[in-house]
């Protein structure tokens, strides 16, 4: 039987979740939280709303939390894992679509339309330089690599083991597949931005994909 969980990093998302989570519950009831060591109340608050949640003690970055996501995950036997951001820019209301597409092998990413949907310019910029990068590393034609709205399948997860913590944990996921021939599927979706604290870093996390690529020449 297909167990499809829905996964979120969380981190100082007390005021996004219940919204959120009502949304996801629609589609997908099997949610689980990763309260990434937050200092407000994004654990309580995400029980409440029903999701299982697993409580990290000290913040230590998305790609972490998508770590222990997706063991936990593996070990409840799920057979794919739905990631949505917890800020509620990714629309609950497209998951039947990446349901719908769901296998063991998939991988499925939203690709964000970026112009009609008033992207921050400087995040365009960084999903354009990333994106061709990989683009090339991969040999797929990478249209949004930075989406955090995606679905993967078990067969691809449990081959994969991540080391990068922080936000390039995606794009080495996107690599390493790669590597072992798994190469995503896109589909085009809204993205809402309405002023939402990001706690992306740029030159940090910039220096973070450099030191990726160049240590994957050597995976």
């Amino acid at each position: 039987m297909s167990v499809i969980q829905a996964l979120i990093p969380a981190f100082n998302a007390a005021q996004s979740l219940p919204t959120l989570l009502s949304q996801v519950k629609k589609h997908l009831p099997n949610i689980l939280v990763v309260d990434d060591g937050s200092s407000d109340n994004t654990a309580e608050v995400a029980r409440q709303a029903g999701a299982v949640v697993i409580r990290l003690e000290r913040n230590r970055g998305k790609g972490n939390a998508l770590r222990t996501g997706f063991k936990a995950a593996l070990e409840s036997g799920s057979t794919a894992v739905l990631t949505l951001d917890a800020d509620g820019q990714h629309d609950p209301e497209r998951i039947p679509e990446f349901l719908k597409l769901a296998t063991s092998n998939a991988f499925i990413i939203g690709c964000r339309e970026a112009r009609l949907e008033k992207m921050p310019f400087p995040r365009i910029l960084s999903n354009q330089i990333t994106s061709s990068m990989l683009s090339m590393l991969t040999g797929t034609m990478l249209r949004d690599s930075q989406s955090g709205y995606r679905l993967i399948g078990r067969e691809i997860l449990s081959k994969i083991e991540l080391e990068t913590k922080h936000f390039e944990a995606e794009s080495e996921l996107l690599l390493k597949a790669a590597r072992l021939g798994y190469h995503p599927q896109f589909l085009s979706i809204p993205t809402r931005y309405d002023g939402e604290r990001s706690f992306m870093r740029p030159a940090l996390d910039t220096a973070r994909f450099i030191r990726l690529l160049w240590r994957s020449f050597w995976w």
